[in-house]
């Protein structure tokens, strides 16, 4: 099940060369998959537990400038591994990708701040 959302650059996403900032893709990348969390997540499995980032993969292929916009699209492909699962995530405009990347990510029980196995029904909306 993927998850979508347009994404347009503030004139300080801008860098100097005139393109989106590659900071600010990672900054979408994380806005784009807390907001498929939120979205899609069951309200009390939002309540107890948060996702940490524990690594990043990021391709670079496309530019976007001011007043351009992209679609996001994020996903969750296989199943997770123990505490972590893999979230891809592309950047599109008119149906050229611009920036793609897979993003391993851990949860975390907020009660305990500790790091723990992603429980099944915690995963299975994600996974249809």
């Amino acid at each position: 099940m993927s998850f979508t959302e347009t994404f347009m650059p503030q004139p300080g996403d801008i860098d100097e060369l005139g393109h989106v900032n590659n900071a600010v893709w990672v900054r979408w990348i994380q806005e784009i998959a807390v907001n498929h969390w939120r979205a899609v997540a069951a309200p009390d499995h939002v309540d107890a537990y948060i996702w940490v980032v524990v690594r990043h993969e990021i391709d670079y292929v496309g530019n976007m400038g001011p007043g351009e916009c992209a679609e996001g699209r994020t996903w969750v492909g296989d199943a997770p591994r123990g505490a972590r699962f893999d979230r891809n995530v592309e950047f599109s405009r008119d149906g050229r990708v611009l920036v793609r990347a897979r993003t391993t990510w851990a949860i975390v029980d907020k009660a305990t701040g500790r790091i723990k196995r992603v429980p099944p029904d915690v995963a299975a909306p994600f996974l249809t």
